[in-house]
Formats: C-alpha cells, structure tokens, sequence
C-alpha cells in the first residue's frame, strides 16, 4: 500500500483522563517495527474491560491512552520479520497473545503466552517501550497492546488471528474477546456431555457466551443466575430453561440449585467476578463428577473460601483465561463456527453507532443497556 512505511494521520477516540468522555483526535500513527503490523480497523465494539480502565478506579492510571481492544481490521502494512501476515489480510487483534516459542505456546494446555500475555499497566510496544501514536509530538499510551479506537492501530504480530476474508468484520470482531471468553470456558474447560445440567452465574456478554457454549454441547438443562431478573427473557435465546435470582431466596443460592437439581448440577461457569458468586458457582455442583469454572475477574482483596470437604467429594474447580483459546491458532476455528452457522452471533449485537457517537457506546454500557455496540470506523 502506498502508506506503507509513512506516518499516518488519522480519527482516534482519546481518553485523556479517567471517567472524561473521549476525545476524537487527529493522532499520528507510525509504521511498524520489527514484528509489528499496522492495522487498518473497521469495526470495534465496546467491552466492560474499556470501561474499567477508563473510569481507573481500582488501578495504575495510565492517560492519555487510546483504549479499546474488541475488533476487526485489515492488515496495512507489515514490520520486518513478519511473515504470518501480508497487507490485506484480515485479522482480529487480542489483548493476549501466541509467541509460539516459549513453553506456554508449545504446550497443548496453556494459552498463557510467557511475552504477550496481557499487561493492563503496558502502554507501550514491547519491541522498544516507545507508543506507536502521537499528537503534535506527544506520546499518547496503547492499551493491552490492541488500542482499537483508532483507524489505524500498530499491534505485536503475535495478537492478531487471521481470519477468512470471507467472514463479516462487523459481526466477527465480537469474537475477539468477551464472546470467545465465554464460549470457551464452557467448550474447552467446563466441558459439559451432551443432556447435562449447567448452571451459568452472571448472564453479561461473557454469561451468554459460556450459555451458548452449553447450548451447543447439547445440554439439556441451562439454569441461569442472576441477581437482574430481567436477564431472564434475554438469556432464552442462549439456551436458558430456568432462572435463579439469588434475592428471592432467603438461603444460599447453592443450595437452591442443589434442591432444583437432586444433588447439584453437571457443571457451573462463573463470569461475574464477585467471589460469593464463585464460592456458589463450585458448592452448587454435584460430588462425584461436577466441575465449576471460574471467569469473572475478582477484586485484589478477595479470598475464595470453602470446605476442604467438598474437594475431598470430588468436586472440581478450574480457572480458565481467555475461554483457553490459543489466539493465533484457534481464532480462525471460532469464526468457522459462526460461518457454518454453529456459532450464532448476531444476537450478541444489540447496537451500533458511527465511530464519532462512541461515547454514546459507554453510556449504554454504564446504564448495562444490550450486549454489545459495534462502532463502524467509515460512514
């Protein structure tokens, strides 16, 4: 492309404090270095994880920053020694990465990536600790090594899944974080038998995601839980036979669905980051073969308690990052799933807003409006 090893200019929503409404700037992106790739984005959406670190209320500030991380792009231009990606190829960028040399990578269990694995605290390339964007010759900070409220962004070749062209980017960039998160939690961690019964804590993006991953597994039983009963009528459409607000009960949810279930259920996926949920999420599951999977990200002060005895009666926990995905390698898999029809996505997308209205797309997220806001780049 003829930008290719030129500064370019472009739109990016800038945060230049915590809780401020963004900016829409013109910022200057420079080309790629060594294992770098610059990418063009044309849609992003919004995840939980923008806003937390933009309102910074439980760690580093680190301003001004251009946030954002769920998205789709095409390749521009690529930095030397890149060779997995040519301009013009599509990708989806993730906030972890896959080396494919250090030992996590070349284990068949790990996707926690020794070099890439996220850092909220980075905002700067790992290759030389400089930032990629600039206004007027002012450092403005990446965030988890994706910052996708830009047109153009400069990611480590290592982040970036590269997809079939063929698969909408409006619709598959929601596959590069929240969705994937939770499907993969149940697929790959929970892994429940097909006419099992899952309990799913937390019916968010990320709660529907694991839904949809029992749904898919052929469980026959979906018991969503949820403190929001109007969760209920969406969560239907992922599957969900029964629904437990834990306020219409006067005794610990646990033992409700311990009742509902004669025993316990088959397994239990956690994705609201409250550690009462989580001790829940692993005593609600049946001795003998159930399996609790956390997702939900806790506060730094949180302790998980329980009783040795309900490991001693078989019971399972597991934790699980990014749904065990490896991002290079299984991405491309996850969007075939959407492209055979498996994998529905559209149900996940409840708005979307031109680029210049994204801090409409926070609004939504604060007043927990829909699921996810896509944010297309051109109008």
């Amino acid at each position: 492309m003829a930008t290719a090893g030129k500064v370019i200019k472009c739109k990016a929503a800038v945060a230049w404090e915590a809780g401020k409404p963004l900016s829409i700037e013109e910022v200057e992106v420079a080309p790629p270095q060594a294992m770098e790739v610059r990418v063009k984005i044309l849609y992003t959406a919004l995840c939980h994880t923008d806003v937390y670190f933009w309102e910074a209320k439980g760690q580093t500030p680190v301003f001004p920053r251009i946030l954002g991380h769920e998205a789709g792009g095409i390749v521009e231009s690529v930095g030397e020694g890149v060779t997995d990606l040519a301009p013009g190829d599509h990708v989806l960028p993730v906030f972890t990465g896959e080396c494919k040399e250090c030992a996590h990578c070349k284990s068949e269990e790990s996707n926690m990536c020794d070099l890439l694995r996220i850092n909220v605290d980075r905002g700067v390339m790992i290759g030389d600790g400089k930032s990629r964007f600039s206004i007027n010759g002012q450092p403005i900070f990446h965030f988890v090594g994706t910052s996708t409220f830009s047109e153009y962004t400069v990611i480590h070749v290592g982040c970036l899944a590269k997809i079939n062209p063929e698969a909408p980017l409006d619709k598959v960039c929601v596959l590069s974080c929240g969705i994937s998160t939770g499907l993969g939690a149940t697929l790959n961690v929970a892994k429940p038998g097909k006419g099992s019964t899952v309990a799913i804590f937390g019916l968010g993006a990320v709660g529907l995601a694991a839904m949809e991953g029992a749904r898919l597994a052929g469980a026959s039983r979906i018991i969503g839980v949820d403190v929001n009963p109007a969760k209920y009528e969406q969560a239907k459409k992922f599957g969900c036979t029964d629904f437990v607000n834990p306020k219409d009960h006067n005794k610990p949810v646990q033992e409700v669905l311990i009742e509902m279930t004669n025993g316990g259920v088959d397994r239990s996926v956690e994705c609201t980051g409250n550690v009462n949920a989580m001790i829940s999420a692993f005593e609600c599951v049946h001795d003998g073969w159930g399996v609790a999977v956390l997702v939900g990200v806790p506060h730094r002060e949180d302790q998980f308690k329980t009783h040795p005895m309900n490991f001693l009666n078989e019971k399972t926990l597991k934790g699980t990052f990014f749904g065990n995905y490896k991002p290079r390698t299984d991405l491309p898999n996850v969007v075939e799933m959407y492209m055979k029809k498996e994998l529905e996505v559209e149900k996940f997308i409840t708005h979307s807003v031109p680029f210049s209205e994204i801090n409409t797309a926070f609004d939504l997220m604060l007043k927990g409006e829909g699921l996810r806001c896509i944010m297309r780049m051109e109008d």
